[in-house]
């Protein structure tokens, strides 16, 4: 069995990137561990600091149980550099060469009016972009 694995971003603001994120994937709002009933008693068990809370950070999954969950945590840090590890969003992959990049640019576009923006095209194969606090991601084909 093949490792899996979950994804964390750091942020300024949690809220405003699990908007973001599960408009761009299809997500949903992650349960807290069982058996916790909310994301407050579940943290409450490591002992944080009295200003560390739920409020701090997003818990995003993938309906379907598909694909890898998202932490999305408040850090105090700005973010200062490219991402060393980036998102690939992928659209479908049938059809041709221009469906595909059609498919391409209509998700870019539909991400842009979520909160994102475009940073950089490459004419028929992918299109660079940032998530409202500037994370880098791309939009491409999938495996036909």
């Amino acid at each position: 069995m093949a490792a899996r694995i979950d994804l964390t971003l750091d942020c300024a603001d949690a809220k405003l990137l699990a908007e973001f994120w599960k408009t761009t994937l299809g997500y949903a709002d992650e349960p807290p561990p069982a058996p916790f009933g909310t994301r407050e008693e579940w943290l409450a068990q490591f002992d944080l600091p009295d200003d560390d809370s739920a409020d701090g950070g997003a818990w995003l999954c993938d309906p379907d149980g598909s694909g890898p969950r998202l932490s999305i945590l408040e850090v105090p840090e700005p973010k200062t550099a490219k991402n060393r590890l980036h998102i690939d969003v992928r659209v479908p992959g049938h059809g041709s060469d221009s469906e595909k990049w059609d498919r391409i640019r209509a998700e870019s576009e539909r991400l842009v009016k979520a909160g994102g923006a475009v940073l950089e095209e490459f004419e028929g194969h992918h299109i660079v972009m940032a998530d409202p606090e500037g994370n880098e991601f791309c939009v491409a084909a999938a495996a036909a």
